[in-house]
């Protein structure tokens, strides 16, 4: 039927938004988060409002966390559905920024829709309107243009025509994926326009699977039969792709051994017998062994992050080579790859058809063996510390015990993604972290948006103190919503993973990261018990490491988050034998003390040791 329908710009935005569906049926956004202000309160708020529940709008308490939600949202959903978050201009759109460049860098959907000053500049310079002396049509949402896959400013109301189906090929494009900026105009909003009836039409969405290069599937093909060490890496696109059951299949027919990425992590349960654990600076000792042997590297859905290589020191072997199965043909170029640019499921497919009954040598087996009774033994209660406080280890231990097949696993910043890592024994799917940007604050707000996404889990929000004062203000969002969810919060008194990467890696002296190091005149005593109390959480300390086990258990039953608070010791704690492996993070060429010196001269010894392109 032909016609046209009048409506506003923001009625019109929120109308086409509700009819884009994925292949089953579900609106891809959906939903949308919102704090409202001058820029978006009158004109998409009214839209919102008369939408309801046919395009749910919620409100969260800061507009970074919101969209941190929204992020988790789609990253444990593997990017097929979506979010939208919304906020004035001003600071409620910078505030979005931080969210913006987590989710480019970890390739995440989510559609920031933040007001903007007035396309016809009659009342300028309009309240926290920032201005640019050079350049008329700047603004600050201007600010998010590098940290997203496509931005657009909407200054007539038609322009909705062709930037909302720009913007959602962008969200569901395998290779593009990732935020999208439509900085809306505050009067477009408002201004009405004769909208042709049939671009409301509802549109599903399908994410396509591009299939390799035939001559680049040849050469794959050809590098593993020729090798006599070939590795695994498995990076989040190995998820994103639902190509799970794939690399399981394929590296128990071919017996590769896989280890693992922070994205990648529990593609592969921690009980599949090719999952040598996770790769690199946060290493196991397994991984890391097979990965120093390895004459060819194949990297599927991974952009080889520094510490997925150990800055580029853990793939030593002489004559080694690499590839890189990627949807993306920026990823799979990268330190001289030999690339294969495809869906990971569709490419491990193709050539485990190539490769027929091939198998490499056999692998030694014995190390995974050891590794994992390693890490069972290193996560057991132990004798008590110099401070009397139990280690990270052994908290994960506990939480690992009390929790079963369903638990999820999510972290972002600090101590723990390297810990986690490490030491977590996931089932399939069951490690949720945002290493990509390492974004402190992401933790509660994940962990909502993540339990959203996936209410049949049981969502295990680990946080240490410096996150959690960094942004905690989402567990009032999630009371109001009954979303539950087990927050662990680790409280060792300071920024203790920065500690010590500035006391034992870089050879420096206790400076500005413990509260007991910084210049101030009184120790803070935060009672965290009664602060997430205070927002309506069930909140309570565990005295010891056999108590946390009992609260983590008593936290299922329960219908809001469960804050669980446990100190943990600020000492580095035993060390863990091979785990692990060198990051490059740059030391002072010149000091006044030994230990600094030192530490510089360890610096120059292992930059001779990387390798940045093949």
């Amino acid at each position: 039927m032909s016609g046209t329908i009048r409506l506003t710009a923001a009625q019109a935005m929120v109308k086409w938004l509700s009819v884009q569906l994925t292949k089953e049926g579900d609106r891809f956004i959906d939903g949308i988060w919102g704090i409202f202000g001058h820029g978006n309160v009158a004109g998409l708020g009214e839209a919102l409002q008369d939408a309801g529940n046919g395009f749910p709008t919620w409100r969260g308490q800061n507009e970074q966390t919101m969209a941190h939600a929204a992020i988790a949202y789609a990253k444990g959903l593997k990017r097929h559905r979506a979010q939208a978050v919304t906020s004035s201009i001003g600071p409620g759109a910078t505030n979005m920024v931080t969210a913006a460049a987590l989710a480019h860098v970890n390739r995440l959907p989510v559609l920031f829709i933040p007001g903007d000053v007035f396309a016809n500049r009659r009342p300028d310079p309009v309240l926290q309107q920032v201005e640019s002396f050079e350049d008329g049509t700047i603004s600050a949402n201007d600010c998010f243009k590098p940290v997203v896959r496509y931005f657009d400013r909407i200054t007539r109301p038609e322009h909705l025509l062709t930037c909302l189906p720009r913007a959602l090929t962008v969200m569901t494009d395998p290779a593009n994926c990732g935020p999208v900026c439509l900085a809306f105009c505050q009067d477009v909003q408002a201004e009405a326009y004769d909208y042709p009836v049939e671009f409301f039409d509802p549109k599903v969405w399908r994410v396509r699977r591009p299939e390799p290069d035939s001559l680049e599937l040849a050469e794959v093909v050809s590098m593993i039969k020729s090798a006599s060490n070939p590795v695994i890496v498995c990076g989040g696109g190995v998820i994103y792709s639902d190509a799970e059951a794939t690399l399981a299949a394929f590296a128990s027919t071919h017996n590769i051994p896989v280890v693992e990425t922070q994205a990648g992590k529990s593609a592969l349960a921690q009980a599949h017998p090719m999952n040598f654990g996770a790769s690199g600076v946060d290493g196991s000792a397994a991984a890391n062994a097979v990965s120093k042997d390895a004459d060819l590297v194949i990297g599927v859905g991974t952009r080889f992050q520094d510490f997925t290589t150990g800055s580029w020191t853990l793939f030593e072997k002489p004559g080694r080579r690499l590839v890189s199965i990627n949807v993306a043909a920026y990823d799979a170029v990268k330190h001289g790859a030999i690339p294969m640019v495809s869906d990971a499921k569709v490419a491990l497919e193709k050539i485990s058809a190539a490769l027929g009954n091939h198998r490499a040598p056999a692998v030694d087996a014995a190390c995974r063996t050891e590794w994992l009774a390693a890490v069972t033994a290193h996560c057991l209660p132990r004798e008590a510390t110099q401070d009397g406080r139990p280690l990270d280890a052994e908290v994960i231990g506990a939480v690992q015990r009390a929790t079963g097949e369903d638990a999820i696993a999510m972290c972002a910043a600090g101590t723990m993604p390297g810990a986690l890592k490490l030491l977590w024994q996931p089932s399939q799917g069951g490690y949720h972290m945002e290493y990509g940007y390492s974004c402190m604050g992401y933790e509660i707000a994940g962990a909502m948006g993540l339990k959203l996404a996936r209410p049949e889990r049981d969502v295990i929000c680990f946080v240490g103190d410096g996150s959690y004062m960094m942004a905690n203000s989402e567990l009032a969002t999630a009371v109001m919503r009954k979303v539950p969810f087990t927050v662990i919060l680790t409280d060792n008194r300071g920024y203790g993973c920065i500690n010590r990467l500035q006391t034992l890696g870089c050879g420096g002296a206790p400076f500005n990261n413990m509260y007991a190091d910084c210049n101030v005149e009184a120790q803070p005593d935060i009672d965290y018990v009664a602060h997430a109390a205070s927002m309506g959480a069930y909140a309570v300390k565990a005295e010891g490491i056999a108590d946390l086990e009992v609260q983590i258990s008593h936290a299922r039953g329960r219908d809001i988050p469960t804050v669980i608070v446990i100190e943990t010791t600020a000492e580095e704690g035993p060390g863990f034998g091979a785990a692990g492996h060198w990051w490059d993070v740059a030391v002072p060429a010149v000091s006044k003390t030994e230990k600094s010196r030192a530490a510089y001269a360890d610096y120059l010894e292992n930059l001779t040791r990387q390798r940045l392109i093949n």
